[in-house]
């Protein structure tokens, strides 16, 4: 069924307009925007896509083939279903802009996607940014996408998570066939243009990287302990108001480990991975501009390995992933995302791909059961694509 047929079916009208808004998977800078340093990701073609009709009134009803429908009226504060409840992310968006319109109108919505869920592709982020368009198109207002990225990455703090602001930022302002160095404090991106033999392959570990919960308290600890192991270092490096930008424009990173090794912390993994992994980020945005597709590569695999050792956000099937990709042939693979589940992305070579998939399928999901049918979701080629937009 389209989701124009279904939205008819579930509403008793046609939707008036179409919203979609791209998964994205992260090259580089994982676990690194919270502290305000650049990240490189992309949008890739799979998405989300809301269909919207305007109501008359202040209620916004929300559907989705895959998971309960949600209704609530716009109010000021506007109280969270409970945790874990998808409809939290649709209220995030309705409740930090609903403030600054004078008598907002609601809308009734359906959801349809082919963005595999729980898969550290931002398909909650997504459902953030749909339902934020959809509001501020049904009530004819507009935002400029750079302060809505901002504003957003602060709204999705309602459900209980406190990330950064990379993945609003790229799923409002990818391009096509770009990937987007992302900068914070204050929020700017700057395209950089994907060689077109560059090949990413989107593996899923088949463990759900999911954010509520137990998962949402590990999540949340590593801002709070990259915080605590920054504030030890700048004390001892005398200055003690200095954020991990200032810190990484003032000192080398060689600087910078040295003074993780003799400041008082428990944490200091997980500043040697903000560092290390800033670094990453600048010397693969310098390596897709150069086209030099091994280094960008072999920058991937560094990170996964701080990511598991340091961060430690890894899982042991992500790991086989990473491992059977490099086997395969492929430059480098790293987990993507935040981590404890979720997918692999690995970078390899139009002549290589075949390869890599027929021995993914074969030695990683074959043994797990995965159907045919049920590898669309799995094991799919990342495209990268343009940002979110509004289709009368």
């Amino acid at each position: 069924m389209s989701g124009e047929h279904a939205f008819r079916s579930r509403f008793g009208a046609s939707p008036d307009t179409r919203i979609v808004v791209p998964g994205r998977v992260n090259l580089m800078g994982d676990h690194v925007d919270y502290c305000g340093l650049p990240v490189l990701p992309a949008a890739i073609q799979r998405r989300v896509e809301l269909h919207v009709r305007a109501r008359d009134d202040r209620t916004v009803r929300i559907a989705s083939s895959a998971a309960p429908p949600r209704e609530f009226g716009i109010a000021e504060p506007l109280p969270p279903f409970a945790p874990g409840d998808w409809g939290n992310y649709a209220k995030a968006a309705i409740s930090e802009l609903a403030r600054d319109t004078g008598e907002p109108r609601g809308f009734d919505a359906l959801f349809d996607s082919d963005l595999p869920q729980s898969a550290g592709l931002s398909s909650s982020s997504a459902i953030v940014v749909a339902t934020a368009l959809a509001f501020l198109h049904v009530n004819h207002t507009r935002i400029d996408r750079l302060d809505l990225a901002s504003r957003l990455a602060r709204a999705e703090r309602y459900v209980g998570t406190h990330g950064g602001g990379m993945d609003q930022a790229v799923l409002l302002l990818a391009k096509k066939r770009h990937a987007l160095r992302i900068d914070f404090d204050p929020l700017r991106v700057c395209p950089r243009e994907v060689p077109d033999a560059w090949t990413f392959v989107v593996a899923h570990s088949l463990v759900d990287a999911s954010k509520s919960n137990t998962a949402r308290d590990a999540y949340n600890s590593r801002p709070r302990e990259a915080e605590a192991a920054r504030a030890a270092v700048a004390r001892s490096l005398g200055a003690p108001d200095a954020s991990f930008r200032d810190l990484a424009d003032r000192f080398t990173v060689d600087e910078l480990l040295d003074a993780a090794r003799r400041a008082d912390t428990v944490h200091r993994p997980r500043f040697t991975h903000v560092v290390t992994e800033a670094d990453r980020v600048e010397r693969a945005a310098r390596a897709l501009e150069l086209d030099e597709p091994e280094t960008f590569g072999r920058l991937m695999s560094e990170s996964h390995e701080s990511l598991r050792t340091q961060c430690k956000v890894s899982h042991p099937r992500l790991d086989r992933l990473v491992s059977l990709c490099l086997r395969s042939g492929a430059h480098g693979a790293r987990l993507t995302g935040a981590g404890f589940g979720g997918c692999v992305l690995a970078l390899t070579t139009p002549a290589q791909r075949d390869k890599l998939i027929a021995r993914l399928t074969e030695e990683f999901y074959g043994p797990l059961g995965v159907t045919a049918h049920e590898m669309n979701d799995r094991l799919f080629i990342a495209l990268p694509s343009q940002g979110a937009l509004i289709v009368e």
